[in-house]
This record gives C-alpha cells, sequence and structure tokens, in this order.
C-alpha cells in the first residue's frame, strides 16, 4: 500500500512540475477549457433562474373574461355563479379592477396617466380554466361565455403559453447540445495538450519501457495532467459564471420583477460549483486516456 500511495505522489508530483515548466501554455489551455464549460454552465444557471418564472404560468390554455364597466359586484357575483354551472369550466380565478389597477402602477409611467384619469378604466375580470384543450371546445366555450349578459369581451389566452413552452425545450435542449459540443471539445483540447507531451518525451517513455516500468507506470502522469488541467479550467469557468451573474443580475432581475415581485437572483452554488470541477477533471482524465493509451498501442 505504501509503494501504492508512493508511485502516484511521485507521478502527481511530475504532472505538477509539468505544469510549472509550461506556465503560459498551460495557463492557456486552462482559459481554454474554462470558456467552453462556462457557456453550458452560464446557460443552466440562466434557465435555473428563469424556469421558475415560467412555471407560474400553467401549461394549459386560459380564457380571459372582461366584464363591461358599468358591471358592479352584484354581476361579478352573478358571473361566479353561472361559471360554477358551465360544463366546460374546470376552475376561475376573480381579477378585480382594483388589483389590475395596483399593478399596472408599478409599471413605470403609468402611475401617474392612471391619476390623471377620471375614474379606473380596468374592468373586472376572470381567468377561467377551461377542461378541455381542443379548439373546437375553445370556441364553443368562448361563444357561451360572450353571450352572458355584461360580458365585454371573452380572450382565449393559449397561444403565447404553447409558444413559451416550446422555448423552454429548445432551450434545454439546445443547452445539452452544446454541454455535448463543448465537453468533446474539452476533451480534444487535453487529448491534444498530452500529445504534444508525449511527443517531447518520446525517447523518456521508450527507455522507461525498456527498463521495464508498467503501461501504468507511464500512463499515471498524464493523467494526473490532465486531471489538474480540468480542474484548473473548472475553476475559471466558476469565476466567468460569476461575472456573467454579477453582469447580467440586474437586467435579469428588472425582467423577472415584471413577473414575480419575489423573485431571487439564483447564483452559482457550492454544489454547482462542485459538480463543474468534476465534470471538468473527469473530462480532463478522459482526454488524458485516449491520448496515452493510443500512444502505447501506437508504440
Amino acid at each position: 500500500m505504501k509503494a501504492w500511495f508512493a508511485s502516484h505522489r511521485a507521478a502527481l508530483a511530475r504532472a505538477l512540475r509539468r505544469f510549472a515548466q509550461a506556465p503560459w501554455s498551460s495557463l492557456l489551455a486552462a482559459l481554454v477549457i474554462g470558456i467552453a464549460l462556462a457557456l453550458p454552465a452560464s446557460g443552466h444557471l440562466l434557465l435555473a433562474n428563469l424556469l421558475p418564472i415560467a412555471e407560474r404560468v400553467s401549461a394549459r390554455p386560459e380564457i380571459s373574461l372582461f366584464l363591461a364597466l358599468g358591471a358592479d359586484k352584484r354581476d361579478a357575483a352573478e358571473i361566479q355563479a353561472r361559471l360554477g354551472r358551465t360544463a366546460g369550466v374546470s376552475g376561475w380565478r376573480f381579477v378585480s379592477r382594483e388589483e389590475t389597477a395596483k399593478r399596472m402602477r408599478t409599471t413605470e409611467g403609468l402611475a401617474e396617466v392612471l391619476d390623471s384619469l377620471p375614474r379606473n378604466p380596468f374592468p373586472d375580470a376572470f381567468v377561467i380554466e377551461p377542461s378541455t384543450e381542443t379548439e373546437a371546445g375553445l370556441g364553443a366555450l368562448r361563444e357561451t361565455l360572450a353571450a352572458w349578459p355584461k360580458v365585454e369581451h371573452v380572450q382565449i389566452d393559449s397561444a403565447w403559453v404553447k409558444r413559451l413552452a416550446a422555448l423552454v425545450k429548445l432551450a434545454r435542449a439546445a443547452l445539452l447540445a452544446a454541454a455535448g459540443l463543448l465537453a468533446a471539445a474539452l476533451v480534444v483540447v487535453t487529448f491534444n495538450t498530452i500529445r504534444l507531451q508525449i511527443l517531447g518525451q518520446r525517447e523518456e517513455i521508450e527507455l522507461a519501457r525498456l527498463l521495464g516500468a508498467t503501461d501504468g507506470f507511464i500512463r499515471r502522469p498524464f493523467f494526473y495532467f490532465g486531471t489538474l488541467q480540468g480542474l484548473a479550467g473548472g475553476a475559471v469557468a466558476c469565476g466567468l459564471v460569476f461575472a456573467v451573474v454579477g453582469f447580467a443580475r440586474a437586467p435579469l432581475a428588472d425582467l423577472a420583477g415584471l413577473y414575480d415581485p419575489a423573485f431571487s437572483l439564483r447564483t452559482l452554488e457550492a454544489r454547482d460549483a462542485v459538480l463543474v470541477l468534476a465534470a471538468a477533471g473527469a473530462l480532463g482524465w478522459l482526454g488524458a486516456w485516449a491520448s496515452v493509451s493510443r500512444h502505447l498501442r501506437g508504440g
């Protein structure tokens, strides 16, 4: 066991010496790896911040029923009672004109406009959840609701919700594809770095093999080097993600605040950083393994 630890300690020391012998090229490789990892990591963090907002919006279509401006609380109560007796309605939410006005006042410039008007211009409304999602069923329900007294307008809100869900799916797929491509690029960078090291130490490696060195002994320093290079790139990626989040914090919080006033921006947590470092180290090891194995098979 002591011999095993001593062998690994010596291999790690040789890998660190190789870093020290070529600091600029090692730093450049770590920077390339860091940028490659920072792109999917930043995308994942952006989605993690935006998904809670998107999830607040139901993926099911909704119907907005607007009452006439002259409708009073009694009319709203009558509409609510009729909704409870109407087939095709699974639920609803009443939005008073006062609630709408209060929400609109938070929009820049609208508070002054509302104060200049003689009365509240917004109607009472119901946001209805239909039990059907077919176009024919939604259209029939809309016609039924529009025929009720004191109903000014009925609008089906489904297209934009479907587009939002499709965009979220597309973003997830694009992020996975980008992560896969950039992970492959990281392996290629490490593969090429190790290949150049092997070519520079070819005679030393051949001499070690002639003296009876095992393939494991030859591989070990390169494995450590690839893993350390990956970890260095992962650390650069974490720093870049922190910088991106800091840069996007204000505009992202402004956008999210329009939909969720209680929005709290999620930054790169310790768990995320550990995952980035682990993935970077594993991919660096994989690139080193592929490069050394190819050389040993060829040799």
